[in-house]
């Protein structure tokens, strides 16, 4: 198997190392994201939905920056939400402040039962520059 070409945003390796993943993988002239969670540095949740949903949207822009990207040059987002009845329009009011003006990247929201402590995920494609 080829060598992946991995990109790492600047003082969170060890997180990443710790739980056995790479945050982003750049192939074929697009950026893979790994799904990004509104994490502190130590890796604990922000305990508040909507300051979730910013550190997540900021460590995403992280991975993309280390990238050359930005979120301008994402054409495909995956969310992941817990309990998207009683949550999604609190994040949604969020997502703006991050999302940037039309045309926006294709979307699917996924509900899911379990996050690992959080409550969003985002995950996305990025063409590369």
């Amino acid at each position: 198997m080829a060598q992946r070409d991995v990109v790492f945003p600047a003082g969170r390796q060890a997180l990443y190392e710790r739980n056995r993943y790479s945050p982003a993988v750049r192939s074929n002239g697009f950026l893979f994201v790994s799904g990004q969670v509104g994490s502190r540095e130590d890796g604990s949740p922000e305990p508040e939905l909507e300051a979730q949903v910013r550190r997540a949207f900021d460590n995403l822009n992280a991975v993309l920056a280390a990238a050359g990207c930005s979120f301008d040059d994402v054409v495909d987002v995956t969310v992941f939400i817990v309990d998207p009845e009683s949550r999604f329009e609190r994040i949604w009011a969020v997502v703006p402040e991050y999302w940037g003006q039309a045309p926006f990247p294709n979307i699917t929201c996924v509900g899911v039962t379990w996050l690992y402590g959080f409550d969003f995920e985002i995950k996305v494609v990025a063409k590369l520059p």
